[in-house]
């Protein structure tokens, strides 16, 4: 292909992707300006799987066809629904949905895009499948985030996804891990070669004026000379953009064609598809008489469209917007009321032409466009409806009917977590035309939106009366939202005593009974001292009944509040299998991050390591970054714990460039802090690790936390010990003591046992250590073996050698188990010192795998099978299996019967 000149490094990345696909699967996106080659590249790409009878797939995004939700995706899909049968019916009825070929009762974006996966992933089974998707920038947008999901996850799949995307155009793929393949334009030779073989006429002067403002672009280096011969390029337009100049360009050739043939483009350029016949028949609305493919004909002779069938094609999108954008309005009017008739028997169509067609307001189009919403929404297509409830409000006559369209839009936007567009929405809203309901809805929505900042107990006092508000209005559930952000306020800044009472009294008025989740939750956020026995005992006596996944989050999430972190796991555990089935992957999220905690205290290093990856990488494609910076704090802190200082240091940087300038008062940021005070203490900089840890006791300092200090209590009386530092250490006791006296929190109590042992004089020392290691600490076996080592240290360091070694043997022993590299160094340094010599730690096998291996080992031994760890981890099942079976060998078994052995202990769940 001649535009291909100078593209020979392009075209070989390109064919050796396809030449690989049996190997390996891959995914890339060739980005470049318009007519730059992309679409080129990508039929290269084709005619080589073809040739190697690879199956290709392949679909384009058309720009009118944006608002009509997963229509990108159904076009890529449509010769495989046949095996649409074979999904899991969760997963089959999510996509059916999405095409609407089935009710949907609640529909979860996540399963649309799992099982896309899967059906590509059986497609492949039988032949490698090249999946080419050129023109992103025009698909709709469920379409483009199913597509960026898939490509994270084709790697272990003989699956290439190939997509073309036009700058300046923002998707779903920006920001991603995709890799990318930018085209610039053509160097020098290659362009002069092109222009040569495409208008060899040219005079010197116009050669090198369209080698200049060409800049490499091959369309340009094509077209440009054409429009110079008929004068549409003048030295006016030569300052316009290149892309406005090859519109001209096209556009230019309009005025030569026959009005019908001009009135026939227009329709199919404002034509959401490629249907020969609605081009026909709009345009015979328009020009009032019959008209048959013969009027295109001189736009086919002018090399402006392609007829294929019966399908009429522009030969570039440049060129559809050029017709449409030369255009006069009223024509364009016409084209989309011409369309809207055509479409008759397609509601969302007609309803997106109607709008297009008026030019004032009109309530029955605005009702119309609020149907489309209803129907995107239950495909799960909820960009789709917060584009169609945009436009309802614009077209809205009642000023009313607009602002409540406008806070449904900026609702769903929330929802889909584009924060950003939400507020834009909100501020579109006229909230003196709301009524008292929609106006607390609106107050709602600003206080989610705002969930960072720290306004004090003035904004605490707003969320409380709006709740009141809500409530003698009728919703109680309003009501109840208002209730817990007003309590998770009171969590991230304590407002005094009397506005906590009043969060607590409104919560028990509104709950559903005394153990009601939504009570428990704001009981442990708002009080987690004060009524931390309360929520400790309700929780025991829930945790046997049967709820579903979004309540048993909850549940968990008050246990870890109250520091009971022994008993998050009877929550989470449920909760976090349920919304997984559900495919409610931004709850998912959040489940797992709280998760990761009750792994970090109760010991479940691997396990904590495994679910904080996978909490990052979820929080990064449900847009979550609150989520995903606590999910690097979490890495960094781990990390830390193994050893690796630089490592950990890098991922809680990370954590704070992703947290941005969200209020540095916010629980992510004293996790941050946690993470650097515990990665400094297992560096050995103890007077570095004091610093940071005591910031959390400090009041005045950003990062004081009344909740969060009682759980770091053990590693700041370890760094003040360690660095002369215990006066301001055994104050932080003291004020702790007071708070051990009024809750039950599991976490604190074995916390002030393990620091009342490390301050105290030697007096009292070795009764508190005994003391300490006394009580129950079966679920707390990190604790333990922190407490062993500092018994060891306190008596070798009192030359009570022989003694010593006991406590030291066992920490190092506890600490090799559970894979704390940092913890397991220092007790061996001081059994060295003891005058005892330690074997170097043998890492199990599982160690030597890599996370997304050990963590379908796990499942593997826990008796799931490929497509059960798949559909847990939002994964194909051919994925599964290749990680299975790059794990096998790592671990010396050749059946999946011997994983439970191998793993032993770490294929706990």
């Amino acid at each position: 292909m001649i535009t291909l000149l100078g593209r020979e490094r392009e075209v070989a990345e390109l064919e050796g992707l396809v030449d690989r696909i049996r190997e390996r699967g891959d995914a890339l996106v060739v980005r470049g300006a318009p007519g730059i080659g992309k679409s080129a590249l990508l039929a290269v790409a084709a005619a080589r799987a073809e040739a190697y009878k690879v199956m290709v797939s392949s679909a384009s995004g058309v720009q009118s066809e944006t608002h009509l939700p997963f229509a990108g995706l159904h076009q890529l899909l449509r010769p495989m629904l046949g095996s649409a049968d074979q999904l899991p019916a969760r997963q089959r009825e999510a996509l059916l949905g999405a095409f609407g070929m089935a009710e949907v009762s609640d529909p979860e974006p996540f399963l649309v895009a799992l099982a896309v996966l899967n059906l590509l992933g059986e497609a492949a089974v039988h032949r490698p499948l090249l999946v080419v998707v050129d023109d992103v920038q025009w698909l709709d947008r469920p379409t483009t985030e199913v597509l960026a999901f898939v490509a994270r996850r084709v790697r272990s799949d003989p699956i290439v996804l190939l997509m073309g995307l036009r700058d300046g155009y923002p998707t779903s793929l920006d920001g991603s891990d995709v890799p990318e393949l930018r085209l610039a334009g053509l160097d020098a030779a290659a362009a002069e070669e092109l222009l040569d073989a495409h208008a060899a006429e040219l005079s010197a002067g116009l050669r090198r004026r369209v080698l200049s403002e060409a800049a490499g672009n091959p369309l340009a280096l094509v077209e440009l000379p054409l429009a110079m011969d008929t004068g549409a390029v003048t030295t006016e337009a030569g300052l316009l953009p290149l892309t406005a100049r090859l519109e001209r360009a096209f556009a230019i050739r309009l005025a030569e064609l026959p009005p019908h043939t001009r009135g026939l483009l227009l329709v199919a350029a404002a034509d959401d598809g490629h249907d020969l016949a609605h081009t026909l028949a709009g345009g015979a609305m328009v020009a009032g008489a019959e008209l048959t493919a013969e009027a295109l004909a001189p736009a086919v002779d002018a090399g402006l469209v392609e007829l294929h069938e019966q399908a009429l094609r522009f030969r570039h999108p440049l060129v559809r917007s050029a017709i449409y954008q030369k255009a006069g309005r009223t024509d364009r009017l016409a084209a989309h009321a011409a369309l809207a008739r055509v479409h008759g028997h397609d509601p969302d169509r007609r309803a997106w032409h109607r709008a297009a067609a008026i030019a004032q307001r009109d309530e029955s189009v605005a009702a119309e466009l609020e149907g489309v919403a209803a129907r995107a929404r239950q495909r799960g297509a909820i960009p789709v409806a917060v584009t169609a409830l945009r436009r309802a409000a614009e077209v809205s006559e009642e000023p009313t009917a607009g602002a409540l369209r406008l806070l449904a839009a900026a609702e769903l936007a929330f929802e889909l977590g584009r924060g950003d567009q939400a507020a834009e929405l909100l501020a579109l809203a006229e909230p003196s035309v709301l009524g008292e309901l929609p106006g607390a809805r609106v107050v709602w929505l600003s206080e989610v939106l705002g969930e960072g900042r720290n306004d004090g107990p003035a904004r605490i006092r707003r969320l409380v009366t709006t709740a009141e508000t809500a409530e003698a209005a009728g919703d109680r559930q309003l009501a109840l939202n208002f209730v817990q952000a007003a309590a998770l306020r009171c969590w991230w800044s304590d407002p005094g005593w009397e506005q906590r009472r009043r969060v607590i009294a409104l919560a028990e008025r509104l709950a559903a009974g005394a153990n009601d989740p939504e009570l428990l939750i704001t009981l442990a956020t708002a009080a987690p001292v004060e009524r931390g026995a309360d929520v400790v005992e309700r929780l025991i006596e829930v945790r046997d009944a049967r709820l579903d996944g979004a309540m048993t989050r909850l549940l968990g999430v008050a246990a870890s509040t109250v520091g009971a972190f022994d008993l998050v796991g009877d929550f989470l555990d449920a909760s976090i299998a349920d919304l997984r089935a559900q495919g409610r992957l931004g709850l998912l999220t959040r489940a797992l991050s709280t998760q990761v905690w009750r792994q970090i205290f109760c010991g479940d290093w691997a396990g904590a390591l495994l679910v904080a990856e996978e909490a990052e990488r979820l929080a990064r494609e449900t847009a979550q970054p609150r989520r995903q910076a606590s999910a690097l704090g979490m890495l960094g802190l781990l990390a830390g714990l193994r050893g690796e200082e630089a490592r950990g240091l890098a991922l809680a940087a990370e954590g704070e460039r992703v947290l941005g300038t969200v209020a540095v008062s916010s629980p992510v940021a004293v996790l941050l802090q946690h993470a650097r005070g515990v990665i400094a203490l297992c560096a050995g900089r103890h007077d570095e690790a004091f610093e940071h840890l005591w910031r959390l006791f400090e009041p005045g300092d950003a990062a004081h936390h009344l909740i969060w200090r009682q759980w770091v209590i053990s590693e700041l009386a370890e760094a003040a010990v360690a660095a002369g530092r215990q006066e301001p250490a055994r104050r932080a006791v003291a004020e702790l003591e007071q708070v051990a006296a009024l809750t039950p929190s599991p976490l604190l109590h074995v916390g002030l046992r393990h620091a009342r042992a490390l301050l105290a004089d030697d007096a009292d020392a070795e009764a508190l250590y005994q003391d300490a290691l006394s009580a129950d600490l079966s679920s707390w076996p990190t604790a333990r073996a922190r407490l062993l080592l500092a018994h060891g240290m306190w008596l070798r360091r009192r030359r009570r050698i022989q003694e010593a070694r006991v406590p030291l043997r066992a920490a190092r022993d506890a600490f090799d188990v559970l894979g704390l590299l940092a913890w397991g160094e220092k007790a061996r340094q001081e059994l060295r010192a003891a005058g005892e010599a330690s074997d170097l730690r043998v890492p199990p096998a599982a160690e030597q795998l890599t996370s997304q291996e050990l963590h379908i080992a796990r499942l593997a031994a826990s008796g799931l099978s490929n497509r059960e760890i798949g559909q847990q981890l939002y994964l194909s099942h051919r994925t599964v299996s290749t990680h299975l079976y790059r794990a096998f060998p790592k671990l010396g078994i050749t059946a999946r019967a011997q994983l439970r052995d191998v793993l032993g202990d770490t294929s706990r769940d």
